[in-house]
């Protein structure tokens, strides 16, 4: 290959998401739930997103329309990851040929079952992702099979996310897995299975945190909190040692949020000019 051709490769060997949580820079990442075109990612750049996920978990959305997404996010500087359906494996070689760039793994509780996800995910020897020949990760350009494998095991995010009690009890050995890259815990689900729904704040909630960060400071691993809709109890888990990955909120609330703020000003005119 040429020098030219390998400086290439090199540059898409990274996952500007990691770099940055390597270097604890903030990363800011839009949820996309509602909608189904590419727009939506176009949106998310700029609003000034480094990341879009996209919950495949919580909708019905087909991976065709995620695959696109995630391939015109790519396309413009955004990293596209995908959130997969409940324990539903099969469709993560297909998300990530797609276009997505990570994979976020919902409901994770043994280190068996993080190592599933993350052999999914990576091409062997690294696991057992099945071999493609083009990719849109690099513009569809034939190279080498060992240089694009071994560019796309780099590139390539896994996250697990740990939202049960019995998760929280094997977190140690989950976050001790090398192919496992970030671990996310999802608030929402946590409070629930402890019988304290939304009670991010409760003592027990908060404490299961603090004991997951700690964990994942000692393992060098980094911890991305979500759920948590207090900006001054996110900042104090973040000041703790929680990774800064910001999620800036789900298209369908963040239209409805839009579309009530314009259904008020529409109001707030009219009873002025009626006032007036």
């Amino acid at each position: 290959m040429t020098f030219e051709l390998e400086q290439w490769l090199a540059s898409k060997a990274r996952n500007p998401v990691l770099d940055r949580l390597a270097r604890r820079l903030p990363v800011t990442a839009f949820g996309v739930r509602g909608a189904r075109t590419a727009e939506i990612a176009r949106i998310a750049r700029a609003a000034g997103n480094d990341a879009i996920w996209i919950d495949l978990e919580h909708s019905t959305m087909s991976i065709d329309t995620a695959a696109q997404i995630c391939a015109a996010a790519l396309d413009i500087g955004l990293v596209p990851l995908a959130r997969v359906p409940e324990k539903d494996y099969g469709v993560i070689g297909r998300l990530l040929d797609g276009g997505a760039l990570g994979i976020i793994a919902p409901r994770i509780e043994t280190a068996q079952q993080a190592a599933e996800i993350a052999a999914a995910c990576r091409f062997p020897p690294r696991g057992q992702r099945s071999a493609i020949a083009t990719l849109p990760h690099l513009e569809l350009r034939r190279v080498p099979a060992a240089r694009l494998n071994e560019t796309l095991n780099q590139a390539s995010l896994v996250k697990v996310l740990i939202e049960t009690p019995l998760g929280l009890q094997n977190l140690d050995a989950i976050a001790s897995l090398p192919e496992v890259d970030l671990i996310g815990i999802g608030v929402n689900d946590l409070t629930a299975e402890l019988g304290v729904p939304g009670e991010a704040a409760h003592p027990e909630v908060r404490a299961a945190l603090e004991r997951a960060i700690q964990v994942c400071k000692r393992l060098r691993k980094p911890l991305a909190i979500g759920g948590i809709a207090d900006a001054d109890y996110a900042a104090e888990l973040i000041e703790l040692g929680a990774a800064p990955f910001f999620f800036t909120g789900i298209d369908t609330d963040v239209l409805l949020a839009a579309a009530q703020e314009r259904v008020r000003l529409a109001l707030a005119s009219y009873n002025l000019q009626l006032s007036s």
